[in-house]
């Protein structure tokens, strides 16, 4: 695949659909030769990490109505090294960046690296708007070290987002604290264009049980005084124990 950048077999090609998984963080891919190329309109990548370059490519290959999904290290959404930060801006700020979903670890068997989804669209509605999902806590672990979505997980993530696609016409959108977010590019902004979904969908609302404060501090001291009470006991176990063991030096506390 590293040679699409210098041997693209469909220079002319525009397409409606893109979907790609490149590899992530190539570190060799010829940058030196590519110094002036006509894909990079957002800003040349930096020579140790093609993530930017993939992008552009992408986007260089996209119809003037046309989309794109790819995944991505999850360093894509937040890096500012090198000229990444300032090519990411430029994506966001000329309209391109439509998604960003930041997926559960463990989902690959060829790397652990964290990755994301991207979603690039060409002629959007929403171009003062990008929807962040957050999905780290979907899926399930089907053995120590890797896990897996189910079908309802990428169901309930298409559904947000075609809802949201949807949103000006009759869609049924709505923000989901902890899981979706519509952010306004004035929101990004403040961000320093950083893609992170955990920065715009906040979290979670925990259920307030109706406990009166007075009643639960009650509650809280007393178990801290249980534990403090136990450190102490196990504190003189281990003394003991150490003396036993020739350690007579340690003084108990």
């Amino acid at each position: 695949m590293v040679n699409s950048f210098h041997n693209d077999h469909h220079p002319d090609l525009k397409a409606d659909f893109i979907l790609a998984n490149p590899p992530f963080n190539v570190s060799d891919y010829g940058a030196e030769k590519l110094l002036d190329d006509e894909r990079w309109r957002y800003g040349v990548p930096p020579k140790d990490n093609a993530n930017f370059a993939w992008v552009q490519h992408i986007v260089h290959h996209l119809a003037p109505t046309g989309i794109a999904g790819f995944v991505l290290a999850n360093g894509s959404m937040s890096s500012r090294q090198s000229s990444e930060g300032e090519i990411r801006k430029n994506l966001i700020e000329a309209g391109l960046v439509d998604c960003i979903v930041a997926l559960p670890g463990q989902l690959f068997y060829s790397t652990q690296i964290p990755a994301c989804l991207w979603f690039l669209a060409r002629g959007r509605e929403q171009r003062d708007e990008i929807l962040f999902v957050d999905a780290r806590k979907l899926g399930r672990m089907t053995d120590r070290t890797h896990r897996d979505l189910k079908d309802e997980d990428i169901a309930h993530i298409s559904e947000v987002y075609h809802s949201w696609c949807r949103k000006k016409n009759a869609g049924n959108y709505t923000d989901v604290p902890g899981f979706c977010k519509s952010a306004s590019l004035k929101e990004i902004r403040k961000h320093d264009h950083i893609l992170t979904p955990g920065l715009y969908v906040g979290v979670v609302p925990q259920r307030d049980d109706d406990e009166p404060f007075e009643t639960r501090m009650k509650k809280l001291a007393a178990e801290l005084t249980k534990q403090q009470s136990e450190s102490a006991r196990l504190a003189k176990v281990i003394t003991e124990n150490l003396k036993k063991l020739g350690f007579g030096w340690v003084q108990e506390r």
